[in-house]
């Protein structure tokens, strides 16, 4: 895979490192804005990039890039990955996908249309705690209650109160707690149950923005609460509830860093099977060999998925 990066923020920053040990990647380009172009420089000079540049068309050119990592703000993803598309080149985008559902499956169709791979990068799809709670959760019998809860006081929010707007609190940058923290919760219980039968969001609005949330996803014959706050903060922690026992993952839903197992009448077991690698390893590991063999099968898969998060997405908007 021969990688160009969008982008020079701290996603950018933390990724590159664990890019540079992955066997099978080239670092080939690095897109910044041209007030940032210096920055783009300086780390295509550390991490051996051959092109730093603000043009994207020069990027898009170059025999050297065949896929684009989207790593820019929010309302940015669906018009450098459809680019990226019609210029040929395969797509990963960060999450959250798109700001909308229709940008979505117009980028889906795009890609089949140019037999492109499209990829959302979701760390906890690819983390080996999330296939040991799907490995375990038939020891929990029926399913009744999970609860979600990712908060975390945003070192942006006292100057969003101050009326200083990043874009990770601009509405109309595809900012809020539902589209930053809680997608991560939103990933993990779709990734796990599929898509619920309702939903609805229960927000904290200031300035037109969620700077917290709470999200019901109702899949019948259980209900799933996912809680999202950059407006205050407590244990980030989640928990699947079954008549049969339980399980929690202890830290964020990005990282599941480490599970306990409690099955009734039962001591509790820790489980940890992630290795000790950064948390976006494994999803990269995951795409470049995706794209190397060209692997639309897992591709279709990784979209289904998507695509159900983004149906859950514009639903809790819309409830609104």
């Amino acid at each position: 895979m021969k990688l160009a990066i969008l982008g020079t923020g701290k996603i950018v920053d933390e990724v590159l490192p664990v890019l540079k040990e992955i066997n099978g990647i080239a670092l080939s380009a690095i897109l910044s804005t041209p007030r940032s172009l210096e920055k783009a420089q300086k780390l295509a000079e550390i991490y051996g990039i051959s092109q730093a540049s603000s043009d994207y068309d020069s990027i898009l050119a170059n025999p050297d890039v065949d896929t684009i990592y989207v790593a820019l703000p929010n309302h940015l993803h669906y018009d450098y990955a459809k680019k990226a598309l019609t210029s040929g080149k395969h797509v990963i985008c960060e999450k959250p996908f798109t700001l909308t559902l229709a940008e979505f499956e117009d980028l889906a169709k795009i890609a089949e249309q140019n037999n492109r791979i499209l990829l959302e990068a979701i760390t906890n799809q690819y983390l080996s705690n999330f296939a040991a709670i799907k490995g375990n959760l038939a020891k929990l019998g029926d399913i009744k209650i999970v609860e979600c809860n990712y908060s975390q006081y945003s070192s942006r929010y006292d100057a969003f109160k101050r009326g200083e707007i990043a874009p990770t609190f601009d509405p109309e940058k595809g900012g809020g707690a539902l589209r930053d923290l809680n997608i991560y919760n939103i990933h993990l219980v779709v990734g796990l149950f599929g898509k619920p039968e309702k939903v609805q969001y229960l927000a904290n609005m200031e300035r037109g923005v969620d700077t917290s949330g709470i999200l019901i996803m109702d899949y019948g014959h259980f209900k799933a609460a996912c809680i999202g706050a950059k407006d205050c903060a407590t244990e980030i922690k989640s928990t699947i509830q079954g008549n049969k026992g339980s399980i929690a993952i202890i830290g964020a839903t990005n990282t599941v860093p480490e599970l306990a197992l409690s099955l009734n009448n039962q001591s509790m077991t820790m489980i940890n099977e992630n290795t000790l690698n950064h948390r976006m390893h494994d999803e990269f590991v995951a795409f470049q060999a995706i794209i190397e063999q060209e692997d639309m099968t897992a591709t279709k898969l990784a979209l289904e998925h998507s695509r159900a998060v983004m149906e859950v997405l514009d639903a809790a908007i819309n409830s609104l």
